[in-house]
């Protein structure tokens, strides 16, 4: 309709960056995870910047992905491209009516913030707003490449965790289920594709475990903890480096939630 231009595909290509990083960081890392910590008004610029991306709300989110977790690619697991196909894992669970409900029962550690269950509850404000501040900013130009073809690339490349990478790389850690790691997958999802490692320890905010794992949300973390705005980042111990089984006391002496505790073990 537009026309194709190099200035809102480089527009579209510098937004996805940064939203990807909110999937990332925000979504996953911190509200699933609680990898690492930050202030309150963080906590909300990280869900604002996450549902900006429109995959719905942050508990909404956290509470399916720490079900994935607990059921990882065993039949009760609702995106596992092993027991549903490419196709199901990557959008189609999403998408799915049967599945919009929030399992606030696995997200007590976050329902607790009012600001984050009114988030949840409207989860399409901070697209819309975000939309309508392209539109007003830079017009039909910038509210098409900027915000829709971005937020498209956003959601593919992120969805190929679910369908791909259980299915495509390495496997240096023998987790109980198909979980890879996958170099170029880490590299469009900012370190998301190091997904055996993950599996392996799941409260680290790194997922590159070896310095020649790139994991760029994982310097963004740094960065941003070097400011101040986030902080108590968490490593995998040595001992998970090196490949060895992790006992469940070590999981627990890694802090956070009970949640999280149950999920990693």
């Amino acid at each position: 309709w537009l026309g194709w231009s190099w200035s809102g595909a480089l527009l579209a290509l510098c937004v996805f960056w940064v939203k990807m990083f909110f999937v990332t960081g925000g979504y996953h890392r911190y509200f699933s995870h609680r990898s690492y910590k930050t202030s309150r008004i963080g906590q909300f610029v990280l869900a604002f910047g996450a549902e900006a991306t429109a995959q719905k709300g942050v508990l909404w989110w956290a509470a399916h992905h720490r079900w994935h977790h607990k059921y990882s690619d065993k039949p009760e697991d609702l995106h596992s491209p092993v027991q549903r196909g490419f196709w199901w894992s990557h959008l189609g669970w999403i998408l799915d009516a049967r599945y919009k409900e929030t399992r606030f029962e696995a997200v007590r550690d976050l329902a607790r913030y009012p600001e984050l269950r009114w988030l949840n509850r409207h989860d399409m404000v901070p697209p819309v707003l975000v939309g309508l501040a392209f539109f007003l900013i830079g017009g039909v130009h910038a509210l098409i490449w900027g915000f829709f073809v971005s937020n498209i690339l956003s959601w593919h490349i992120s969805f190929t965790i679910n369908s791909l990478s259980h299915v495509f790389g390495s496997r240096r850690y023998d987790t109980d289920d198909d979980s890879r790691n996958n170099v170029a997958l880490a590299l469009l999802t900012l370190g998301e594709g190091w997904h055996n490692n993950h599996h392996q320890y799941q409260s680290a905010a790194c997922q590159g475990f070896r310095k020649y794992e790139i994991d760029i949300t994982y310097y963004v973390l740094k960065a941003l903890a070097a400011f101040g705005l986030v902080w108590d980042l968490r490593r995998p111990p040595a001992h998970v480096i090196r490949g060895e089984a992790t006992p469940k006391r070590a999981i627990a002496a890694a802090g956070g939630t009970g949640e999280q505790e149950q999920i990693a073990a």
